[in-house]
């Protein structure tokens, strides 16, 4: 591949891997880098917990979620794939999250895998490898797509449960990893189309060397000098 097409595309690569990384690792490890933050007026508490809460953080990922205590504590919880969350007024109104909504961020990690594969082909100069290359980029950044749209829906199931709640007023907001997750999305999606490119670019670069213009020397016509 083109020198000048090579770089852009490991460098878009590797970014969206890092990206796509530290989205995947998120809560409880990274406690920033969840996908919804709901901040809380009032004395809501996590079932199971006894303290109350000021904000609580929905994982990016299925690892857990996350919540600030009215100590200033920082709990996080240890539940794994596919957990839910419930929470409660002292009024005893109450809202889960299921776990079918948080079951679906899998997606996360398979698209990291799927964008280090890609990486890892992008160095190659071997026009078949770089033709897979691209291929395995786009279907990273589907599969990142599809994790954007799970977020999405996530966030938009928590903000619609949190404001049934009673006696609490609550802001719920984006948090980072779900940004993080669409630029990932669109490197991956420039990574594929720069990768396409220069293989695209170095097969005609081949076809003109294979094939010299018919005027160059030694070419067609010079069969007809004298």
């Amino acid at each position: 591949m083109p020198r000048s097409f090579c770089i852009p595309g490991i460098i878009f690569l590797f970014c969206a891997f890092v990206l796509s990384f530290i989205v995947s690792i998120s809560l409880p490890y990274l406690t920033a880098m969840d996908i919804a933050r709901v901040h809380f007026n009032g004395s809501p508490l996590v079932s199971g917990n006894q303290a109350t809460m000021t904000q609580l953080r929905v994982s990016e990922i299925f690892w857990a979620y996350c919540f600030d205590e009215s100590s200033g504590n920082t709990v996080c919880s240890n539940n794994g794939h596919g957990y839910s969350v419930t929470v409660q007024t002292s009024s005893g109104s109450s809202e889960t999250i299921a776990s079918s909504w948080t079951r679906g961020l899998a997606v996360h990690p398979v698209a990291t895998g799927v964008t280090f594969v890609a990486l890892l082909l992008s160095f190659s100069t071997h026009v078949t490898v770089t033709l897979f290359a691209s291929i395995v980029s786009f279907l990273a950044a589907l599969l990142t797509l599809l994790a954007f749209v799970i977020d999405i829906a996530l966030f938009a199931w928590v903000k619609q449960q949190m404001s049934k709640l009673d006696d609490v007023s609550e802001t719920t907001i984006t948090g980072p990893g779900f940004w993080l997750t669409f630029v990932s999305m669109i490197l991956l999606f420039l990574a594929g189309c720069t990768v396409c490119f220069g293989r695209r670019k170095d097969r005609m670069s081949s076809a003109t060397t294979s094939y010299p213009m018919a005027g160059a020397k030694g070419g067609f016509w010079s069969r007809f000098r004298r």
